[in-house]
């Protein structure tokens, strides 16, 4: 947005689809123009009962890759403290995790935002907020950033991390850390939106690097860094022991989105009117109040 349509990059990625509504609202991105063929092989969406859209039906964005956000967690840790492995939402209230949890703040991290987002169409705003805050009593460390979630668990510093994108604990997995990933039902889910920016001084480069993504190459690509298949042909299949096979272990066993029904509670038009507010919350009822254990 500082850039005013003369951008020092040809690209945006990754994130919740509303920052390219945002975006596309402020004409700095621009039509994508992808082959019909290409375009035609995506989904429009994935997700009851709220689906996830898969691409702008408008052409100024396109998923890139499927990837949840959920929780991550020290094995090791955990059973030092005598919590069992983490499976849903309601553990991370466990009180023998107080001071155990890391989290990046909504306000720094759109998976974060996204996450916050979740409770709060899950369970309704006043027990959204009233469960965000019993995790905060938790909470032992805000990172500055929402990819130091997963490293600060993945050091033992931390047992638990909220909000962290799958292929970002992946590759401390990947590392040789003891660390291991859930996504809880209900889990955001971003198809990792890909755009070119107005003004992007290399356009047809960045419309081909686009098509290449939806390859069978270029999902290779992503699948390798412990992303999902946007479409149904494509399956987390590798050779064994591979970064694939290692990935879908990680995971729990998940091969593809496509497989089985996925819980989406998240509604991109409710997050996107609230944006501003849920993070002046946040300021005021957590920010302001949390002190680390």
């Amino acid at each position: 947005m500082e850039w005013k349509g003369k951008p020092e990059a040809d690209i945006f990625w990754g994130g919740e689809s509303a920052l390219f509504e945002k975006l596309q609202d402020q004409k700095l991105i621009v039509k994508l123009e992808l082959p019909k063929e290409t375009w035609e092989s995506i989904p429009a969406s994935i997700g009851q009962p709220k689906p996830i859209p898969l691409k702008d039906r408008d052409g100024y964005w396109v998923g890139t890759a499927l990837e949840p956000y959920g929780l991550v967690y020290h094995p090791r840790l955990l059973k030092r403290l005598g919590v069992p492995e983490l499976k849903d939402w309601d553990d991370l209230l466990n009180p023998k995790l107080k001071g155990q949890v890391a989290q990046c703040a909504p306000t720094r991290s759109s998976s974060s935002n996204a996450t916050y987002e979740v409770m709060l169409q899950l369970k309704g705003e006043g027990a959204g907020w009233d469960w965000l805050k019993k995790r905060a009593d938790n909470t032992g460390h805000f990172t500055a950033r929402s990819r130091d979630v997963p490293n600060v668990v993945a050091k033992g510093e931390f047992a638990v991390g909220f909000a962290v994108p799958s292929y970002m604990a992946f590759e401390e997995r990947v590392g040789g850390f003891d660390i291991k990933f859930t996504a809880p039902r209900n889990a955001f889910v971003t198809p990792e939106p890909m755009a070119i920016l107005a003004g992007a001084r290399h356009p047809r480069a960045a419309r081909a690097f686009v098509e290449f993504l939806l390859t069978e190459a270029g999902q290779r690509v992503f699948m390798e860094s412990g992303l999902f298949p946007l479409t149904p042909k494509h399956k987390m299949q590798g050779a064994p022991g591979s970064k694939i096979e290692l990935a879908v272990e990680f995971t729990g066993g998940m091969r593809s989105y496509f497989e089985a029904p996925v819980a989406n509670v998240y509604d991109e038009d409710i997050a996107k009117k609230r944006s501003e507010a849920l993070k002046e919350r946040f300021r005021k009822d957590i920010e302001a109040l949390w002190k680390p254990s």
